[in-house]
């Protein structure tokens, strides 16, 4: 499960998985989207490790982007993973 983080300016959507345990390391995977003229562009990075496991159509300073998005916030990230997702939707 995949769930919401923020859309950027130019439509791409950001999204994490749930905190997951690879190996005894508590994981987290961080999908970027954006729509283009027939598809979508597409990364994927696994954090701890910050390894790319998915691109497709971003630029490398797109990427160096993401990776500076990546390490200031991996914290929230986690907390997001491990709680269900960013609660946004809340009825006061």
């Amino acid at each position: 499960m995949m769930y919401p983080y923020i859309t950027l300016a130019d439509d791409t959507l950001i999204t994490h998985s749930h905190l997951m345990d690879k190996d005894g390391v508590k994981t987290v995977e961080v999908h970027f989207e954006r729509p283009v003229d027939g598809g979508f562009d597409f990364a994927r990075c696994r954090l701890p490790s910050y390894e790319w496991i998915m691109r497709e159509g971003f630029s490398d300073k797109e990427i160096e982007r993401f990776e500076t998005l990546l390490h200031n916030a991996a914290h929230s990230f986690y907390r997001y993973a491990e709680t269900g997702g960013l609660d946004i939707a809340k009825v006061v």
